[in-house]
Order: C-alpha cells, then structure tokens, then sequence
C-alpha cells in the first residue's frame, strides 16, 4: 500500500479534499493529511481523522502521542517524509506556491515539501487574478524546473462571484494524476529507495489500443439509439496499462471522462466510425482492449432533417453493426484475446458460450442486472474466465482496481506461455462484447 502525505491550505475548496481523501482511500492509498492552520478554519481537522484513518497534523510542534505511528526518535516531518511516496497540496493556495518555491519552512507542511525533493504534486486554487500574477506563475516555473508538478486549474464559477480560471480541478483529473504520478517509476519509491524495476515496467515498449463508452446510431440530427455505458471501465484499463509502462491509444464513444493522463485520445460517434479507427490503429498496436459497449444495430437509414411528430407509431429498419471483435479475429492477429461479456441472467453459461464462440482466451463477465455495480457506477465485480476453465471471481472494488487485477491476469497469462488465439506473439486482445 502506497503512502501519500496530503496537504490541505487555507483556500475555500478545502472541504474538496474531503471527497479527494475519501475517493484515494476506496482506491487502496493509506493517507496522512497535513493541514495548515488557515484550513482548520474551514473544514474539521476530525473531519479528515475520520476519513483517512489516520491522526490529522495542524501544527509543527505536537506533543501529541498519536504521532508515535511515524517514529519515536524522528522528526515527524522526516519520518513521514522516509514514509510517503508522494505529497499531495490540494487545494494549495497562492501563498503556499509561494512559500516552498522561496525555501520557507514555517510550518509542518512547508517544511514537509522542503524534505520531499520533487516528489510533489500541487492543485492550485485560487482567485482568477491571483492566479495570473505574474509573480505567481514565476513561482511556478521555478518549481516546475525542479521536477515539482502542478494540476492547473479550471475555468469556472469561484467563491468570489466570479468566472474565470482558478477552480480547483475535478476529483477525476487529480485523481487521476495522483494515480499515474504514485505509480510511476521514480527515484524515490516508497521507502525512500531508488525505483526497481516493477509493474510498471512489464508493458513497456507496447502499445495498447484501447476502445471504451457507448456508441450512438443516429436517427435524425438529434436522436440516437444507444445505451447506458459510462465508459469507466475503459478509462480504468487506460489507466492501468498506462501504469505498467505501455504507450495508450483509447478511441473513447461519447463520455463526460477527462482524458486520461499520458494517454492519447480519438472520439468516435458511431459503431462504424469505431471499427473504422480500430482497424487504422491495429496494425501499430501490439494490444487491443476492446472494453465499448458498442451498438449492434443501426438505422438503415438517417433522416438528414428532425423527424417531426405526427403518427402514433412509427417502424424503424435497424441493420446489424460490423462485429469488431470478428473482424480482428479474421486477421489471424496473434495476440491474447480477452472479452467482456456484460449478460444480465445465465452469466457464467453465457460468458462461457461467447468465450468458446469467439476463441478467446479470456473473457471477463459481469452481471448489468444490478445496480450497484456495472454501468455508470464506479465499481465493479467481475468473473474472469480462461479458455481452459478456469474462474476467477473478483470481488466488488473500484474500477480502477478491477483494471489493474484484470491486467495483472493477462499479463500473467503470458508468463504462464499462453501465446494466443493465433498463436503468435504474446500480444493481448482485449474485447467488449
């Protein structure tokens, strides 16, 4: 479990970082916060106790024996800098950039960065006009030519009335960055030795192609037939493979997700405008996850002018959609095929029947029947199947977490020698069905 020390500065978007401890707790990180005493004056340092688990810091000097946890003959700043992989300043105010990038150390969370090196990652927050002063982003700079790096914030409605950049950035897209930074390879792992060579190491040099979310099939230039998928798990899988040291490609149907970080994007609309990219991108991919939901009918044809309303019913042709999955397959790819197979009654028979169907290699099924996991949620329980048998049920977890054992899986698979449906190289086909 990785440690992450995460400061909270006097800004009125504190009580966001009580969603962001929660939200990195669910995804296995053990957190310590660290608040200045101006954040105390918005959110409860309780608050963050309660959540993280873990005694909340507010001062340099403490006396309090709960701190014990870090060391007995340390300096808690030292000892909880030797702990942490990262420090997290979310929101960090313009008074905190300011501060660490001139090398004063006048609390325990200046002090703590002035310990961490450049194993720093800031979330500003702020006023529009404070955050384009020119003195600011000179800080700024200086930092980030110390290898510190910022989540820069976004444009939209601040606490003062107003409009403009200076909001602190979604949970999604710190999160996410947390996620990739943490994981990396770095010079300072998590305790305080030289990065090893790991996880994140076992897909460099490939590239995987990644598809995720919905298709739309268009009716008229405002309806669409479609479904539910929020593309979550697609984004995940990204993630995930983006950790373990491969270079992403993700063709994303429509979603409201932030690009993942590191990863490169191309939006598609339909079900054919998917195939079409898939199939461009295949040949300089060593990896597919195919984890959309995509359309299987379309209309046969698409009025070029809004269908008015009149008759009581109308009959709409549908025509199948191309079978992604069948058509890679007729390619004799030589890779690792993986499917997802999302049924809503007979889950294992039905897995099962598409993974013996398609030749693949794995499938991973999941009940869409219920509502606490599946579409649209950030969690997920899944049963993972082998050509030969085998199951593997992963329990209820985030879907971060779900990528990661369902890539660690494949990624297995290779060492065990599977070498494919084609028999090839050990490259990975991953399919939504």
């Amino acid at each position: 479990m990785k440690t992450i020390a995460l400061g909270i500065t006097g800004s009125i978007a504190a009580y966001k970082a009580a969603e962001l401890t929660s939200s990195l707790m669910k995804l296995g990180y053990n957190i310590h916060v660290v608040m200045t005493e101006k954040a105390a004056s918005f959110v409860s340092p309780l608050t963050f106790q309660t959540l993280s688990r873990n005694p909340v810091i507010t001062s340099l000097f403490t006396s309090d024996s709960s701190f014990s946890s870090f060391s007995s003959s340390k300096i808690e700043h030292i000892s909880l800098s030797d702990k942490c992989s990262l420090l997290l300043i979310a929101p960090a105010t313009a008074n905190i950039i300011s501060k660490i990038a001139c090398g004063i150390a006048d609390d325990f969370l200046t002090t703590l960065a002035l310990t961490m090196g450049s194993q720093i990652l800031i979330a500003p927050a702020m006023n529009t006009r404070m955050w384009h002063n020119p003195i600011l982003q000179e800080n700024i700079q200086r930092l980030e030519q110390r290898g510190i790096r910022f989540i820069t914030p976004e444009y939209g409605c601040l606490a003062c009335g107003t409009e403009g950049d200076g909001r602190l950035a979604s949970m999604e897209r710190i999160i996410d960055t947390v996620d990739t930074v943490a994981n990396e390879k770095g010079e300072k792992g998590e305790k305080g030795e030289k990065g090893e060579k790991g996880e994140q190491d076992v897909l460099r040099a490939k590239t995987v192609l990644i598809t995720a979310g919905p298709t739309r099939e268009m009716i008229d230039p405002v309806r669409y037939i479609s479904n539910p998928s929020s593309g979550k798990m697609g984004y995940s899988l990204s993630r995930a493979a983006k950790r373990m040291g491969a270079r992403v490609i993700l063709i994303s149907g429509p979603t409201c997700l932030d690009t993942p970080h590191g990863v490169e994007i191309h939006r598609v609309t339909s079900a054919c405008q998917m195939r079409d990219k898939v199939m461009e991108c295949l040949e300089s991919s060593d990896i597919l996850i195919s984890a959309a939901a995509v359309s299987d009918y379309t209309p046969v044809e698409v009025s070029s002018e809004k269908l008015k309303k009149g008759a009581d019913r109308i009959v709409l042709q549908m025509q199948q959609t191309p079978d992604i999955l069948m058509e890679v397959a007729s390619k004799k790819w030589d890779g690792v095929v993986v499917g997802f197979a999302a049924e809503s009654r007979n889950i294992i028979e039905n897995a099962v029947k598409k993974l013996r169907e398609k030749n693949l290699d794995f499938i991973v099924a999941n009940d869409i029947g219920r509502k606490d996991i599946g579409f649209g949620s950030d969690q997920n329980e899944v049963i993972l199947i082998d050509k030969h048998g085998r199951q593997e049920k992963i329990p209820m977890l985030s879907k971060d977490r779900i990528a990661e054992c369902i890539m660690r899986r494949i990624v297995e698979g290779l060492g065990e020698g599977n070498q494919g449906s084609g028999g090839g190289s050990p490259d990975i086909l991953v399919c939504g069905l």
